[in-house]
């Protein structure tokens, strides 16, 4: 969980609080803005790929805790350029980053609890994304207030994020060696498992949807007269939100299936994406926040819980195809989305776009899926 309040809680989503002080200052156009976005998720993308290789040399466990020192670094990094090139390279590799903690921790941290039966607990492991956005989105509203910079909002976020990692490596114990499974003779050549390329393409267009609002929501909640006084928690509402969500929605997915939860939450989020857009009052952006927050980790979840179960003996390429996925939506969406508030000047044709991307994502997680895994 801590690990993950780092690595993304932090170190990828922290871009949005800290974004419209950036704007101000630095004079950036909402494509710029959305270019540096991309950045962050190409290295996403990459991470998650390689992430996905049957041999990485060392242990799984080394990997994860490099990558999430470099986040860390490269989180505080961003306080010390002022180059538009400058902060593409530190997005892209902190996206990177970011992609090794998710898929190696969560193959790590999924294989652990599945060995002592306690599955169930994998909801703390993806609430550490919403324990990241609250309070990183509180520290940045208290600096903020105290007058700092957004030079000195990276700086200490991004201090933030490397206080934990002596935690997590207090807590993550070294791994015990796998014995080797015996292969049969007659064992059929390895296929991608029937479904997972779909499962890729919703989590690409679920990346594609959230992004948008991901990436503006406080700067259009501060350009907005009526909702602007919600600047200050409108982000914090997003982590509170991301919070219990996982477990909410894991919950939803043993009582209906994890594919007809994951098409739930999609509808939902849609419809706070949309909400965005169009109802630019503090109502809307209340009601954009919370079902954001607690759609996105739990649409994750299921999504990892989805793989899991398409390609049980290979979770790890499983988890890595689906996040490549969800990065390949995510790189669209930012350049799309601020070349759209440029040309329009508004969020509503964006916030449509994104929630169309949602509703067939929720529409193609489904096809094909009995209604009778609905009960129990």
């Amino acid at each position: 969980m801590l690990a993950l309040a780092s690595a993304m809680g932090i170190g990828r989503f922290v871009y949005t609080p800290i974004l419209p002080a950036m704007i101000e200052a630095l004079d950036l156009s909402k494509a710029e803005a959305g270019l540096i976005a991309s950045a962050n998720f190409v290295g996403y993308l990459a991470g998650a790929l390689v992430a996905a290789a049957p041999r990485l040399p060392g242990s799984r466990r080394a990997w994860f805790l490099g990558a999430l020192l470099l986040g860390a670094a490269t989180t505080a990094a961003m306080g010390l350029v002022g180059s538009l090139w400058g902060f593409l390279l530190l997005r892209l590799i902190g996206g990177t980053a970011s992609a090794f903690v998710l898929v190696l921790g969560s193959d790590l941290i999924l294989d652990r609890l599945a060995a002592v039966g306690r599955g169930s607990l994998s909801a703390l492991h993806f609430a550490g994304v919403g324990l990241g956005i609250a309070a990183s989105a509180a520290l940045v509203t208290a600096l903020e207030a105290a007058g700092a910079d957004w030079r000195g909002l990276w700086v200490a976020v991004g201090g933030a994020a490397a206080a934990v990692v002596p935690v997590v490596v207090w807590l993550v114990p070294a791994e015990a060696v796998a014995p080797a499974r015996p292969v049969s003779v007659d064992a059929p050549v390895a296929r991608r498992p029937s479904g997972l390329g779909r499962l890729a393409l919703c989590h690409g267009l679920f990346g594609f949807g959230y992004v948008a609002t991901a990436t503006f929501l406080v700067a259009v909640v501060r350009a907005s007269p009526e909702a602007r006084a919600l600047e200050p928690v409108v982000w914090l509402i997003v982590g509170l939100a991301a919070l219990p969500s996982t477990a909410a929605w894991g919950w939803a997915g043993t009582r209906i299936g994890p594919r007809w939860a994951y098409a739930a939450a999609c509808l939902l989020e849609a419809l706070g994406v949309a909400a965005g857009g169009l109802w630019t009052t503090s109502a809307g952006a209340l009601l954009t926040a919370a079902l954001l927050g607690g759609t996105f980790m739990g649409i994750t979840a299921l999504g990892f819980a989805a793989a899991r179960a398409l390609a049980p003996d290979d979770q790890r390429r499983a988890f890595a195809l689906t996040t490549a996925g969800f990065g390949v939506g995510q790189i669209a969406g930012p350049v799309m989305d601020g070349l759209l508030l440029d040309r329009t000047g508004g969020f509503a044709a964006p916030s449509l776009l994104a929630a169309a991307a949602l509703l067939l994502a929720a529409s193609l997680i489904t096809r094909g899926e009995p209604r009778a895994s609905m009960e129990g």
